[in-house]
């Protein structure tokens, strides 16, 4: 077995049985990562000098093909209901294919780290079939030092091998895609699929499973800091504008995706960002769309036309186009991925029902019912079957990543928010004056007025009224914001249909909200949207 690159340990990759490969390209650089992808023929160069990727079936993750290892050790752990179990013999099985799978071929080391806190990092060797997934992963995570390369000690390995087709019936899975997590060892498999965002996520749900336990709480969430030191955390599933509404010049960028909150502050989980690339411009998004045209960027299922150039509106491939990129290419990105306690928490929502205000001021237990609720609202059209708004609850805004119950994440959310006296805010990025199909989207303008105004304390002033479906407080009115839509009702020609529309809502969210009720005290029970309904 040769081995290439900056670092080359005595044992390698050969320490997990991956001895008989051919050829090992360890820690290779940009330029070099670039050579072979291109030389390999899995990927091509943009005019901008960009490297695009098209990941084939898989332009997605597979969350029904996730497995987590049930063990001793995790058996109390887990929450199984949002968590597929793998048994372990399955995944020594399983694990024992993808290495005989492995022989013979070239592969592509990583070594990175996750957490800019050094009290709470978790050290990752990345191995792939792919130097281009090798490349994305360098610029998702945050790379250590030259000179510490040779002292690094992993603490998680992640074996992604794209050609490698499971068994269901073999190895205990579902179909010929897998990613199974073995938790009490560090070790995650993945086959079967070239979505490279499997890979970034896997290292975000080992590090859910191991800071709870630390008193750290994970978010899936991106935050920035101002110049006095007033960090702002916005949580949101994709969509909602968390990269889009973090991205702020007036404020320094943590990061846009993944975070922990411990005793040192907020850190950031990665070094770089994955942002969707779909209807991308210049005008909106000037710094996300100039960090597409350089070197070192990765482009995934972004359509070229005849001369390379990309056109971000094309969708053919897929809605979820991507785009990945060190941090340092935004211009006002943290140097350190570090920052205070959050003076601010943001939870964005998408409301396709017309009926959310463009923003609402949460008490702590509102702010964990919503949290824990994890709402925002798939649109007609983005998906197979969607032919009108549908509702969307993915706890903590990050279901998918979440090894632990849920009640264990939001009550440490609940405690560090009334430690340090965080004000939390709920915003809806949707639609305004209708549903979607009838209304108009909530105008970027108005929402990034709002945040600048909650972001900077003088929000906190204004004349607020109680929300009769919600029971949140929204402002009645903020200087630079049209008065009406900080009242939805009356921007809907129909007030009887919003009334129906926002019944229908309401239930929605205490349905969902059942599986909880048994995990949080009678405070937050009391935070549910219609309780004002009920009581006229």
């Amino acid at each position: 077995m040769e081995q290439l690159g900056l670092y080359n340990p005595a044992n390698g990759v050969a320490a997990i049985g991956l001895e008989k490969v051919s050829r090992v390209n360890y820690n290779l650089s940009e330029v070099e990562l670039y050579e072979e992808a291109i030389r390999r023929g899995e990927a091509d160069l943009t005019a901008d000098g960009a490297l695009r990727a098209v990941t084939g079936q898989h332009t997605g993750r597979s969350p029904k093909d996730k497995f987590v290892v049930r063990d001793a050790v995790t058996e109390d752990k887990i929450w199984w209901d949002n968590n597929k179990p793998m048994s372990p013999e399955h995944f020594a099985v399983l694990k024992a294919d993808m290495l005989a799978h492995a022989a013979g071929r070239e592969l592509f080391v990583q070594d990175l780290i996750g957490g800019a806190d050094v009290d709470n990092a978790l050290p990752t060797r990345v191995v792939t079939e792919f130097a281009w997934h090798a490349l994305f992963i360098r610029n998702l995570l945050i790379r250590p030092k030259r000179d510490t390369l040779g002292t690094f000690e992993q603490k998680l390995t992640i074996i992604n091998l794209p050609s490698f087709r499971a068994d269901p019936e073999r190895h205990g899975c579902r179909s010929e895609t897998v990613i199974a997590c073995d938790l009490a060892n560090g070790l995650v498999l993945i086959g079967g699929t070239s979505y490279a965002g499997e890979n970034k996520k896997s290292v975000f749900t080992v590090l859910n499973y191991l800071l709870p336990a630390k008193s750290v709480m994970p978010m899936h969430c991106s935050a920035n800091v101002g110049k006095e030191g007033d960090t702002a955390v916005f949580f949101g599933l994709s969509g909602t504008g968390k990269t889009t509404l973090s991205a702020d010049p007036a404020r320094t960028l943590i990061g846009d995706d993944e975070h922990g909150w411990g005793e040192n502050g907020v850190f950031n989980f990665e070094g770089g960002c994955y942002a969707k690339a779909i209807k991308l411009s210049a005008e909106a998004e000037p710094e996300i769309y100039a960090a597409t045209r350089r070197f070192g960027t990765v482009l995934e299922n972004v359509v070229l036309d005849e001369n390379r150039v990309p056109n971000f509106d094309d969708n053919s491939l897929t809605e979820n186009t991507r785009s990945a990129y060190p941090l340092h290419f935004i211009p006002n990105a943290s140097e350190t991925g570090l920052a205070p306690h959050p003076k601010t928490i943001i939870m964005l929502t998408a409301d396709a029902f017309g009926v959310m205000p463009p923003i609402a001021r949460l008490t702590p237990e509102q702010a964990m019912y919503h949290f824990l609720s994890g709402y925002t609202a798939k649109v007609a059209g983005t998906e197979k079957g969607v032919t009108e708004p549908e509702a969307t609850f993915s706890t903590c805004f990050g279901a998918p990543f979440m090894p632990r119950h849920p009640a264990e994440y939001g009550n440490l959310l609940k405690e560090l928010i009334a430690k340090h006296g965080v004000d939390c805010w709920l915003v809806n990025t949707g639609w305004t004056g209708g549903a979607y199909g009838t209304g108009r989207r909530m105008p970027i303008k108005a929402t990034r007025a709002l945040l600048t105004s909650a972001l900077n304390g003088s929000l906190k002033n204004a004349e607020f009224r109680t929300d009769a479906n919600f029971g949140f407080a929204v402002p009645v009115s903020v200087e630079g914001v049209e008065t009406a839509i900080l009242d939805p009702r009356s921007t809907w020609a129909d007030s009887a249909a919003y009334d129906n529309q926002a019944a229908k809502l309401v239930s929605m969210f205490i349905k969902n909200f059942e599986k909880f009720e048994a995990h949080v005290d009678a405070k937050v029970k009391d935070a549910a949207p219609g309780l004002l309904i009920a009581a006229e």
